[in-house]
């Protein structure tokens, strides 16, 4: 399999970004207090390992990857209801461990960075399987933030604020439904 070379550019602009979660995930399971918190990360630890571990046999082996990402499904939270009041903060500028908001918040920031990124690559990629590879690890990434989202939302660290009616309303207004079910048939 070769790569050219703004692939192998990205695979490795990835494996960097995958060694940092990894690391990263690592010291969220020794500092979370929270059991669920904990729980979760170590759910998703061993599938960002095999992530780490697909990419570096693309970057070194010549037929690239032969396992399937294991792409965890989307958690079905239901409606995820607002803590009755957001919880304020403010960031702290001397630390020697970080609490369980801390923990979630750069974990979702790091689930919603890889996956940009991981989107972005698969546009960029020509090789079948390092592309499919990608799209995978893009809905890992997906589904995880998922999960760390509506663990946030409930702990009030995350305001899910509802759209304001009068706005659904405007754009029912603005945009109409396409009504040719096969628009191809116009053409004929």
């Amino acid at each position: 399999m070769q790569l050219g070379i703004h692939e192998a550019c990205e695979l490795n602009e990835l494996l960097m970004s995958c060694t940092n979660s990894i690391q990263s995930m690592a010291l969220f399971i020794n500092q979370a207090q929270d059991p669920e918190l904990r729980d979760m990360i170590l759910r998703h630890f061993s599938v960002h390992v095999q992530d780490y571990n697909m990419k570096v046999e693309f970057a070194t082996q010549p037929n690239g990857s032969h396992d399937q990402l294991n792409v965890p499904p989307l958690q079905q939270a239901g409606t995820v209801a607002m803590a009755a009041a957001p919880q304020p903060i403010t960031p702290q500028v001397k630390l020697s461990q970080l609490d369980d908001r801390a923990i979630a918040t750069s974990y979702l920031l790091t689930l919603k960075r890889a996956g940009r990124d991981y989107a972005w690559g698969t546009f960029e990629c020509t090789v079948p399987s390092l592309r499919s590879f990608l799209e995978d690890a893009f809905r890992m990434c997906s589904h995880q933030a998922y999960e760390v989202w509506s663990y946030m939302v409930r702990k009030g660290w995350y305001p899910a604020i509802a759209a304001p009616m009068e706005a659904m309303h405007a754009m029912g207004q603005v945009y109409q439904k396409v009504q040719a079910h096969e628009p191809m048939a116009v053409y004929s």
